[in-house]
């Protein structure tokens, strides 16, 4: 599968058979939503900065609910916890979508705010991508993530929802995350990364994306 990071929480999935997904198409945080278009998009959450499918051409079919679902060669699951840690009365609850990509288990944690714990995780269950919110104030932090990732234990894990140039919302650095691991499990590449099984290891690699 290919992966592209569009910014903030929305990266660009693509099959080999060609199926396109979008997680999380933002607006409104400072700098624009890329140019995509997508046959799927997920939608952790009805925040402004996670739910602009207007912004995605291709008339894509939404994923905003909990449940599972087939498109195309795609499966889906979307798995319901809480946007914060005070069971949803500070914002509501999110939506974790775990899909099927080529034999790929890949999980989107949307804005996950609750704390770790063996009931959510076991209900993740295997992951072998995990796209991970990192930046705290709105969702968990980098030592909460570092806890979800321990306990999930993915091949790669990549950071999402974190600072970045342009951005207008104050949330915490992806390098506050990977500092936490050794300097020898964090890796970096552009916006673009190419994933198949034989990149699936039994330790987890850390991988930070640049935006689009």
């Amino acid at each position: 599968m290919k992966i592209r990071y569009l910014g903030h929480s929305s990266f660009l999935l693509a099959s080999e058979a060609g199926t396109a997904v979008v997680t999380d198409p933002f607006g409104g945080i400072g700098f624009p939503m890329p140019s995509v278009k997508a046959d799927a998009v997920t939608v952790s959450h009805s925040h402004y900065d996670h739910c602009n499918v207007s912004a995605v051409s291709g008339t894509p079919v939404v994923f905003s609910e909990a449940g599972k679902y087939v498109y195309r060669d795609v499966e889906f699951f979307g798995l319901p916890c809480w946007h914060d840690g005070e069971n949803g009365r500070l914002r509501g609850k999110n939506l974790i979508f775990k899909m099927n990509f080529d034999g790929l288990s890949v999980c989107h944690l949307g804005d996950l705010g609750e704390r770790c714990s063996p009931a959510l995780v076991g209900a993740i269950g295997r992951v072998d991508i995990l796209f991970i919110p990192v930046g705290g104030v709105y969702t968990i932090d980098a030592p909460s993530a570092k806890e979800y990732v321990e306990a999930i234990r993915p091949a790669i894990a990549v950071p999402m929802h974190f600072m970045t140039k342009g951005l207008n919302m104050r949330l915490g650095s992806a390098e506050e995350f990977a500092d936490l691991f050794s300097p020898n499990a964090v890796g970096r590449c552009g916006c673009e990364l190419a994933v198949s099984r034989r990149d699936v290891g039994n330790k987890t690699k850390i991988i930070i994306m640049e935006r689009q």
